[in-house]
């Protein structure tokens, strides 16, 4: 009854405002960029950890390290400030101001600092009355929290859901994403609310998601460990028919940040994790500290094969289509296009942890669905985590083997191959 009555009075207090939904134009493939929040959490004793706390000196040195390592060139471009970098009290005008200690530039400065890298800067906030984190929240100070951000020059803001009320949320979020668009200021609209009310038994307005935010937190926090990937995953995959129609370009399902490079994940579970959020389409936000990655982690995030299937224009968000004595097979449809026939990502990941690797053996039409038209020679399949390994021909009515290593991934894309005869009356598009 308390759900029915919830999902009821939420209904009745968007409706008056849905028509109003952001149009911004942003995020017209899945964002990529840096987020302060899984690796450095809200440590603030600068004193006792110099380089891990929420400080201008910590965004300044990711920022530096972005363009330094490759990752900007690669297409991550945002370096985005997460929870605990407010003072505990705004100003006399009622504006939210920076911890003076450890943001002593200010954040205008920041963005500049961000900005003159070539990069974009992303902040954060909550709905409520307070952040997580127990700091100033944005309830009653909306029209001046989003003109201060616009004056800041931020270009991406997440608004989190804690210490909000269940009945206002959907119509707070609706509101403060209108008074950023006043501004004149495009900035990437990252939404909570579907997260707090699945945990609260409601099922979220997609249709109305996708006309106020840019992208959203469909699930609880990340941490560091393959378990935590797993339930998120779990998560995408038990309700995917209802949540991937939603996602596309400008409005993307969030399953949160790529914990890879980090303490928990081992090298087979940090591909488990890339592949599973490029075919979800997911956004590709690190949570890491790019000092200390290591060599051959830091090639996977920038495998720029994997980051190509991931901001294919398309924008459609992949599929668990099958599963085999738990290997879990991944399926989602990208360019190029032949004939009728899209390419192919396809991730064949385990949750197996025998010890050994296991070898599957998938028919290409019965098993991934791929097409048995009479256009369709075959596939050329290309392993995105081997790139030196030469492309290789497999007949469209044949079988198709790979050996995954345990809790690991094999992620390849099919791209179709036009049966020769008939190459004269059709078309490929790129």
């Amino acid at each position: 009854m308390k759900c029915d009555f919830i999902i009821t009075t939420v209904g009745l207090l968007v409706l008056a405002t849905v028509a109003l939904g952001l149009e911004n134009g942003l995020a017209r493939k899945p964002p990529m960029g840096w987020m302060s929040w899984e690796r450095f959490r809200c440590i603030t004793d600068c004193k006792k950890y110099p380089d891990e706390c929420i400080s201008e000196q910590l965004f300044m040195r990711m920022a530096d390290l972005m363009v330094s390592e490759g990752y900007l060139e690669a297409g991550y471009d945002y370096v985005n400030i997460d929870d605990c970098w407010l003072s505990m009290d705004r100003d006399a005008s009622g504006r939210q101001i920076a911890d003076p200690t450890r943001f002593p530039s200010g954040i205008k400065h920041l963005a500049d600092y961000i900005h003159s890298k070539g990069l974009k800067f992303g902040m954060y906030q909550d709905i409520g009355t307070k952040t997580c984190a127990g700091y100033p929240g944005m309830k009653g100070f909306f029209e001046i929290d989003a003109q201060t951000f616009a004056e800041w020059d931020v270009d991406f803001i997440k608004i989190d859901g804690c210490y909000a009320d269940e009945l206002e949320m959907v119509n707070d979020y609706i509101l403060f994403g209108e008074l950023m668009n006043k501004t004149g200021r495009p900035i990437l609209y990252s939404c909570s609310w579907p997260v707090y009310q699945e945990y609260n038994g409601i099922i979220p307005n997609y249709e109305i998601l996708k006309n106020t935010c840019n992208m959203w937190r469909n699930w609880g926090d990340i941490e560091d460990s393959h378990s935590s990937v797993e339930t998120i995953t779990r998560y995408f995959s038990d309700n995917q028919e209802r949540i991937q129609p939603h996602s596309g370009p400008g409005h993307w399902n969030d399953p949160d940040t790529l914990v890879l490079g980090n303490y928990g994940l081992s090298y087979e579970q940090s591909k488990s994790q890339l592949a599973v959020w490029t075919v979800l389409a997911a956004p590709l936000l690190l949570s890491n500290d790019l000092a200390t990655v290591t060599p051959e982690v830091r090639s996977l995030l920038l495998n720029r094969q994997i980051i190509a299937v991931n901001q294919d224009i398309l924008g459609i968000q992949g599929l668990l289509v099958k599963t085999i004595n738990r290997i879990e097979i991944w399926k989602r449809p990208i360019l190029p296009r032949v004939k009728d026939e899209l390419t192919q990502a396809i991730a064949f990941v385990s949750r197996r942890a025998d010890g050994a690797p296991y070898a599957v053996s998938v028919k290409l039409v019965d098993d991934l669905g791929l097409s048995n038209s009479t256009y369709i020679k075959g596939y050329d399949v290309i392993d995105l985590f081997n790139a030196d390994r030469k492309p290789f021909f497999v007949r469209a009515d044949s079988h198709f083997e790979t050996r995954i290593n345990p809790t690991g991934a094999n992620f390849y894309k099919f791209v179709p191959k036009l049966n020769i005869i008939l190459r004269g009356i059709t078309d490929i598009d790129n």
